[in-house]
């Protein structure tokens, strides 16, 4: 058949599939000295051409890719996430595994076997590296050497059949705080709260149901609560038996923020109804205000992935979906609590703060979004087939916003902060662009260069301080993530 040509496999979503390794990259302009660790990111790439035309990125098998940096100096290194699946399938010689999320149009050599891709999120906590997809458990991954050591389920502790690509980690306590949706299994209500300790060992799981089966993809925490804001993408088990989508947005249907207390019991949840239709992948962050608790949010109008609208019957273009940077506040002393809701910056997502703010009150944070003034059509690719062309620095309090422009014509993926060891704040962002080989928008879609870019956390408007070239078109990545040197040393695997 051959790879399809959809939004899904051309662009930066072309097919790469290779596994290589690259010393002493090109590095124009100079590095600080202080950035000293590996920037890992996930990168979706197919291994196997797929079993239906109609594939989507989100479905494609997980790699891993790394820039080292040490003393000014890069080395580069991508390898396939060894998972259950990938290994059927290498051995097979060709896909097993159908639809995204769908078991009832695989092979019937595919039965049985772990159906994750572990391609969203690189995580580290505890000395130790995963590769994560909310559809499973993490597999982890040597940060060294990037060899798959196999799934991780907590020496057998956790109960959860599927791990968040969006845990949050205390920057006080070193506590990891994650969750598992459809954590029984498919289309079931089930979500598994849980905490790991600073050392990386399980201390608690509880088990609660959402209002409808939903793709929770992120949360939030606070330093006194856990909240899970949920919107109206839902699982069917009588479409998913037919053979089609997992995932299907209802217009219709509220949106729920699920609140209690981040040490407390499951039952001490408490549900607010949010408005219709509307839908989030990323949180920026979240904080407690006295007995008020403010959650920023990646808010659009509807879905932002186009199969998942198309799929509950909703046409609405892609240029054309509203949304923006939101903060809804709730009084958690009310007797009912409600959401209030403004709106504190321009549209976008893949948001970031430094991890010293996790779940605090925090002066700025970087996104991405769409350059008004740009010339020319995005960079086809990405999850939900158009890149973003531009990256924003946003001050919510003191309402500043300040913009990093990308050449004519080229993608910006979500960036990673590097804090500075001088004063702990100001720092470094990593991200990476592709830039067109040819004039933009003209010519193969798939012919561009990828570089990284390092740029001044808060100066971002200046653009980079150096660019690292790979000399490669590189897969779009999801998530990425930053590991010092410090604790790259004091890993758990050498």
């Amino acid at each position: 058949m051959g790879f399809p040509q959809t939004i899904h496999f051309i662009g930066t979503n072309t097919p790469r599939r290779q596994e290589y390794t690259l010393e002493g990259l090109e590095v124009e302009g100079e590095i600080p000295e202080a950035i000293d660790g590996t920037f890992f990111r996930a990168v979706p790439d197919n291994a196997h051409e797929p079993m239906f035309e109609d594939d989507i990125a989100l479905n494609h098998d997980g790699m891993i890719s790394a820039f080292a940096i040490r003393d000014g100096k890069v080395d580069f290194a991508i390898k396939y996430v060894e998972t259950e699946r990938y290994l059927a399938e290498k051995e097979a010689g060709r896909a097993l595994f159908g639809r995204y999320r769908n078991p009832f149009t695989d092979d019937p050599l595919a039965k049985d076997k772990d159906r994750t891709v572990a391609n969203t999120t690189p995580v580290w906590h505890a000395g130790r590296l995963f590769m994560t997809k909310e559809d499973g458990r993490g597999y982890e991954v040597n940060p060294h050497t990037l060899a798959t050591e196999g799934k991780w389920d907590y020496e057998g502790k956790l109960r959860s059949e599927t791990f968040t690509a969006h845990p949050r980690i205390d920057p006080e306590t070193g506590e990891m705080f994650f969750f598992g949706y459809e954590a029984g299994g498919l289309c079931t209500l089930d979500v598994a709260y849980c905490i790991a300790d600073k050392d990386g060992k399980l201390v608690r799981e509880q088990w609660f149901d959402q209002p409808y089966c939903s793709t929770i993809h992120d949360f939030v925490i606070t330093e006194k609560y856990a909240i899970f804001p949920i919107f109206p993408t839902l699982a069917d088990m009588d479409r998913i038996k037919e053979g089609g989508a997992h995932w299907a947005h209802r217009q219709d249907l509220p949106s729920y923020v699920g609140i209690m207390p981040r040490y407390g019991d499951v039952s001490e949840m408490v549900w607010i109804e949010g408005p219709k239709g509307v839908s989030c992948f990323h949180e920026v962050n979240a904080f407690d205000d006295g007995d008020k608790v403010h959650i920023d949010l990646c808010l659009t109008e509807t879905n932002a992935f186009s199969f998942m609208r198309e799929a509950g019957g909703i046409d609405i273009p892609q240029q054309e979906i509203k949304g923006a940077l939101t903060r809804w506040t709730i009084d958690m002393s009310a007797d009912e609590p409600a959401i209030a809701s403004r709106e504190i910056g321009p549209t976008g997502d893949l948001c970031r703060v430094e991890d010293a703010v996790q779940g605090r009150p925090y002066q700025r944070a970087w996104y991405l979004s769409m350059n008004p003034q740009a010339k020319g059509p995005p960079m086809l690719g990405g999850p939900v087939g158009a890149n973003f062309n531009c990256m924003l620095r946003i001050e919510p309090e003191a309402g500043r916003i300040a913009m990093m422009e990308v050449p004519p014509g080229a993608a910006i993926s979500e960036p990673a902060h590097v804090v500075s060891p001088e004063d702990g704040h100001g720092g470094w962002l990593l991200c990476m662009i592709d830039i067109p080989n040819g004039p933009p928008g003209a010519g193969d879609p798939s012919d561009y260069s990828s570089e990284l870019w390092v740029v001044e956390a808060d100066a971002i408007e200046k653009g980079p301080v150096a660019k690292v070239k790979t000399g490669k078109a590189l897969r779009s990545q999801v998530h990425g993530t930053w590991v010092s040197r410090r604790k790259l040393d004091a890993s758990v695997r050498k």
